[in-house]
């Protein structure tokens, strides 16, 4: 502890020892640690909270535009409860008749797995690999094992809607919280308005990736869907629905939805189809969705391609397959409370997306 003289007063002020720069990052780190290892433990609790405030938060406009024309407080309530219900709803019951229909259609296609794995045996058998290591090796792959990949790949998402009471108590206590959450704002404006405009543009920042990939993700997905269902894939319907919903997951997502749909060509068509299955995804989903997409998506939030890759490797290890469908959105909450909301480390924003200019000051804007 150091103390000095207060010149323009005459009086001695105590200053209090400051901790070197090292040692706060030491402690910040060994904090992160433990909350990361708490979240990971809680994965199944924390994971439809988080999706319940994505969608509240995405949704919310509603509330606002109704209320500024006049609508009574309960019928904008109403309104966002409904909208919120009817995605949640359409979504599982997609997936649950997909799902099913994929499921008791693979029993069909059993002969022509074990013809393609013993044709997979003797070409690599020709290479000196052995054929027994090769037998055990490909000895559990079935048409089930497929339907495990897929569901796999659909679990986090899946698992979190079979969630449904708690997910629903979420979004209803969340939707009645956001009706007034703006009012709240404003009133808290003047005594921090660093946190408010740390909310306000995770929010906007939400909102603007997750309206650009639901655009894009329509885009591909009824593409997707028209040309599989012309090459005579089956269920065009299904891989459809999920290029939409990796769409959602940066970088990887076309790879993900690419997989099963080409597979499925090799058992339906041979070779010749699954490679104009890979074709049809190179030319259309490559180019939106690992080309042009990240390229607006950047720009709308403010990361840049490689700390939207990171993102997607960090949330799914934390919170398994639907912390992949939101890693943009959580890295922007993220992001909101620790650098956006002390002016102090708001430089970091230049590190994190991919423009060279200073970052602005968050919009002051009532939604």
């Amino acid at each position: 502890m150091r103390s000095g003289t207060d010149a323009r007063q005459g009086r001695t002020v105590v200053q209090q020892p400051v901790l070197p720069r090292g040692v706060i990052v030491l402690l910040g780190t060994a904090c992160m640690v433990v909350v990361v290892a708490g979240m990971r433990g809680v994965a199944d609790l924390i994971g439809p909270v988080f999706l319940a405030l994505m969608l509240t938060v995405t949704v919310s406009p509603i509330t606002g535009w109704l209320r500024r024309h006049g609508a009574p407080v309960w019928v904008a309530l109403t309104a966002m409860i409904i909208t919120v219900n009817l995605i949640l709803i359409g979504l599982g019951a997609a997936l649950a008749v997909s799902v099913a229909q994929l499921i008791n259609m693979m029993p069909q296609y059993a002969a022509q797995f074990a013809e393609l794995r013993d044709s997979l045996v003797q070409g690599l058998g020709g290479l000196g690999i052995s054929a027994a290591q090769l037998q055990d090796a490909v000895a559990g792959a079935d048409p089930n094992t497929v339907v495990n990949v897929i569901e796999s790949l659909l679990g986090g998402l899946a698992g979190t809607l079979s969630s449904t009471f708690f997910l629903l108590a979420c979004l209803l206590f969340m939707c009645l919280d956001a009706v007034s959450f703006p009012e709240r704002l404003r009133a808290t404006t003047d005594e921090r308005p660093q946190v408010v405009g740390a909310f306000r543009s995770f929010a906007q920042g939400t909102r603007r990736y997750l309206w650009v990939s639901t655009v894009f993700g329509l885009i591909v997905a009824v593409v997707d869907t028209l040309a599989l269902w012309a090459l005579g894939v089956p269920l065009p319907l299904l891989w459809g629905l999920l290029s939409f919903i990796t769409n959602y997951i940066p970088n990887i997502g076309f790879v993900i939805g690419l997989i099963p749909p080409a597979l499925l060509g090799l058992l339906q068509g041979g070779p010749e189809l699954m490679l104009a299955v890979i074709a049809v995804y190179c030319l259309v989903n490559f180019v939106i969705q690992s080309v042009i997409q990240p390229k607006i998506v950047g720009n709308a939030v403010g990361l840049s391609a490689t700390v939207s890759f990171l993102s997607l490797i960090f949330w799914a290890w934390v919170l398994g397959g639907l912390g992949a469908l939101l890693a943009i959105p959580l890295t922007l909450l993220a992001k909101g409370l620790l650098v956006d909301i002390d002016p102090d480390t708001r430089w970091v924003n230049v590190l994190l997306s991919s423009d060279t200019q200073p970052p602005s000051e968050p919009a002051r804007s009532t939604s």
